[in-house]
């Protein structure tokens, strides 16, 4: 498990994020439309996976934003945005904020994401949310990148995710 922390406070997630070079966990995860999505609709495609606790804080928000900015610039690549909000919520959050270059997926329905990622939060005030991490999956599957942020409130190293590319 990873040892994290929300302002300060230790808090652990139920596992460690998928090791570089290894083959991304298969995930079913749910659309704005309420329509599922897998890891095999994206086969020949370049993943940048944002995943965060939820959409209504500030941070998550911002990674949102900057991705959005980051991903009308990358080839073959998309960025899917991944939380335990409802689809409702990302739908009018992305709409609200005109973001039109990143996919919202939601991890309500099943939960198993979460688990399979190693990113569910076990304990603490965030406990069954996911933390906050970026995974970068190649075209043929195979995870080339991780980031497991220490203290959830803070922001991703975009730079470094970006450069993974």
């Amino acid at each position: 498990m990873a040892q994290i922390t929300l302002k300060g406070n230790p808090i652990q997630t139920i596992g460690e994020l998928p090791e570089v070079g290894t083959a991304a966990p298969d995930f079913k995860l749910v659309k704005s439309d309420l329509s599922e999505k897998t890891l095999a609709d994206y086969k020949g495609v370049k993943l940048v996976l944002n995943i965060f606790p939820s959409l209504d804080t500030g941070t998550c928000a911002a990674s949102v934003r900057r991705f959005n900015a980051e991903a009308g610039k990358l080839e073959n690549t998309k960025v899917l945005c991944i939380s335990k909000d409802l689809p409702f919520a990302q739908s009018r959050f992305c709409g609200a904020e005109g973001l039109a270059n990143v996919e919202t997926l939601s991890d309500f329905r099943y939960g198993t994401f979460a688990k399979d990622y190693g990113v569910e939060i076990t304990t603490g005030p965030l406990a069954a949310l996911e933390s906050r991490a970026i995974v970068i999956i190649d075209e043929a599957g195979k995870v080339t990148y991780t980031q497991q942020i220490p203290e959830i409130v803070d922001e991703p190293d975009y730079d470094k995710a970006l450069a993974a590319l």
